[in-house]
């Protein structure tokens, strides 16, 4: 993702990499290229975003540019994550697919704000799939895990080892239990930043 600035850099600097600005709660690289005229961008690379500038540009203006174009990719992930009910349904379908031979077809799945203790509900007789709003913007392997969890309810109703055995197929169903177990947890456990280590 790119953005232009509408102002002139100043000095040319050859390819460096300057500090980031401070800013997101991540790691933010910024590099510099002489061969960069115009555009800056951003692309996440594991748990850095990666920020390209003109070498010509100023301090001054790489802050800016920089938090610019920070902002634009995490609204455009935002909107990605939120992705609405017909996405969601189009991830069921895909997941039941892969993992459960596509023998799960729920007449309908969606997003809710009503489950604040599940993470998702489903009503087999009625083929449908509720999902809670809190999995928005957790990572897509646990969405896919409580997605799945539910559209093995559709074959299989209660959690007996037949159910389980349906997860088996998904290679992060203890990872993704163990995601949602500790956000689960992290409300109740004791505040630890004052702790110091010797």
């Amino acid at each position: 993702m790119s953005v232009e600035p509408t102002s002139r850099a100043g000095a040319p600097q050859r390819g460096t990499s300057s500090p980031p600005p401070s800013r997101p709660a991540h790691e933010v690289e910024v590099r510099r290229s002489a061969r960069r005229r115009k555009t800056v961008s951003a692309y996440r690379e594991g748990d850095r975003t990666i920020v390209l500038v003109p070498a010509r540009m100023s301090k001054a203006q790489e802050q800016r540019w920089v938090e610019a174009v920070l902002d634009k990719l995490a609204a455009k992930e935002s909107r990605r994550a939120r992705g609405g009910d017909a996405e969601l349904a189009e991830r069921a379908e895909r997941l039941s697919a892969q993992y459960l031979g596509g023998r799960a077809r729920p007449g309908s799945v969606r997003w809710v704000t009503n489950q604040n203790t599940r993470w998702g509900s489903c009503t087999p007789a009625e083929g449908s799939i509720r999902l809670s709003h809190r999995l928005r913007g957790m990572p897509d392997y646990v969405v896919d895990y409580v997605l799945l969890h539910e559209l093995a309810h559709l074959l299989v109703p209660g959690h007996g080892p037949a159910f389980w055995e349906l997860l088996e197929a998904y290679p992060r169903t203890e990872r993704a239990r163990g995601y949602l177990e500790g956000v689960a947890a992290a409300p109740h456990l004791p505040n630890t930043s004052h702790i110091q280590r010797d």
